[in-house]
């Protein structure tokens, strides 16, 4: 079992920025591939970012590249999700996921076999 908890959500105001961090624990996280999905009221659940079990491969949705950023520290068995320029269309729950099978980073949630319970971030003036 894997168990995920994700922090640094809050309220921030437009062009601001924020970074969430995932912790892991109970499983080798250097194995995981990880991600980051959100969901706003009203909407499914999006991919926002994904890292490879190295760090060496990223993935992002387009509507973040270029904005965020995903790391990871596996010393730390932990990953990040650094937000800047951030807009009110990226308010939602952030939620991080980890993937023990992928070698690449997937994009679909059905993929991840395990989450965390979120952190909400909120973009407003």
């Amino acid at each position: 079992q894997v168990q995920l908890v994700e922090s640094g959500g809050g309220l921030v105001q437009p062009g601001g920025s924020l970074r969430l961090s995932c912790a892991a624990s109970g499983r080798s996280f250097s194995t995981d591939t990880m991600g980051w999905f959100r969901q706003a009221p009203g909407k499914e659940r999006e991919f926002v970012a994904a890292i490879s079990r190295s760090g060496g491969n990223t993935r992002y949705a387009d509507s973040v590249a270029g904005r965020f950023t995903i790391s990871r520290d596996n010393t730390k068995n932990t990953v990040y999700l650094q937000m800047n320029s951030l807009k009110p269309e990226d308010t939602g729950v952030y939620y991080c996921a980890a993937d023990p099978w992928a070698a690449v980073p997937p994009t679909r949630d059905r993929d991840y076999d395990h989450w965390g319970q979120g952190t909400q971030v909120t973009v407003s003036s």
